[in-house]
């Protein structure tokens, strides 16, 4: 049976070297000529933590010419936006109708948050919106609208497709077996260090930038943390934030020089030097095509445009279909 695999893209921020190498380049190598691939826009997820729609737009952009730039082919796979889909949100209320509060009382983010305000002391519920409380839903609509078989996630994520499998489960129980049942695809979880040596994300602010100048991309490597020793005296590789960047651009042969290189005593300068010349050679093509693609004003109206023209019928025909078994149909 042919794979039908799906990547939602959360549009918050400007994706940097840890979602290049943690997101971006994992779902881009699943795509095969014999499997379809929709790569989507995840817009109206971010209106959960963001309200500013200057920083909505600029990162709508911004994801999607990083994606683009990196690899991903509109021509190859479906590349829409989700807030060109209405019928996402169609069947968000319609699976709304089937979840159990119960379920989602227990989303990890959920939890996380009614635990921080009780340990605060305060209302569990302080400052939780309904669109925190019930995005798994429209998660499990963003996969079912278009029959996912096969999601990618990592490890921390597997909730997330258990929860749409109990949602799409309970739906087709009540009514037919109209939602497929999408599996997990659990990649390995990439953990990339900031400059500080805690995990890469911009809520810490230590982050190595993925589509910047060459001077910026060189100034946030010279400002990753290392230790005092001095050039010639030997470094160990373990729990080095330099040498494990390094680890996820190089070779096995340019590994094992680098870590002869700090047995050796290799200065610090000259092993961001190594890092930086590195990364710049995988991310350079990247880089250039990034900035040709933003030289282009009407690209991502127009692909967005020819996105939601091929896949949106499909999304249109399971409606209608649902419809039918609701009993919310034309009356004759």
């Amino acid at each position: 049976m042919k794979k039908r695999i799906l990547t939602g893209i959360t549009t918050t921020g400007t994706p940097h070297i840890g979602n290049y190498l943690g997101a971006i380049k994992p779902a881009l190598d699943l795509v095969e000529p014999d499997n379809d691939s929709f790569f989507f826009l995840a817009d109206y997820h971010a209106l959960i933590k963001q309200n500013n729609p200057r920083e909505i737009e600029k990162s709508v952009k911004n994801v999607a010419l990083a994606w683009l730039s990196s690899g991903l082919d509109p021509e190859i796979s479906n590349f829409y936006r989700q807030s060109d889909i209405p019928e996402v949100h169609e069947l968000t209320w319609i699976l709304n109708c089937s979840a159990s509060k119960g379920l989602l009382n227990r989303a990890h983010a959920y939890k996380s948050m009614t635990a921080e305000n009780t340990q605060a002391g305060n209302d569990e519920d302080k400052a939780i919106n309904m669109g925190l409380f019930s995005y798994p839903v429209l998660m499990a609509s963003d996969i079912l609208i278009f029959n996912a078989t096969h999601v990618p996630v990592g490890p921390d994520q597997a909730q997330h497709m258990e929860m749409t499998r109990d949602i799409a489960g309970t739906f087709n129980h009540s009514y037919s077996n109209l939602l497929v049942l999408p599996e997990a695809i659990i990649q390995n979880e990439v953990s990339v260090p900031g400059i500080d040596g805690r995990k890469m994300s911009k809520s810490y602010n230590n982050i190595v930038p993925f589509l910047s100048s060459e001077k910026d991309l060189e100034k946030s490597i010279s400002k990753i943390v290392t230790n005092s020793l001095e050039p010639g005296q030997a470094k160990d590789t373990k729990d080095c934030t330099l040498f494990q960047l390094y680890s996820f651009f190089a070779t096995t042969d340019e590994i094992n020089e680098m870590n002869q290189a700090y047995k050796d005593g290799i200065g610090w300068g000259d092993a961001k030097k190594k890092l930086f010349s590195i990364i710049n050679s995988e991310i350079s093509p990247i880089r250039e095509k990034y900035f040709e693609l933003n030289d282009k004003p009407n690209l991502l109206n127009d692909l967005f445009f020819e996105g939601a023209r091929k896949v949106r019928p499909q999304a249109q025909e399971l409606i209608g279909r649902l419809r039918e078994a609701l009993g919310i149909n034309k009356i004759v």
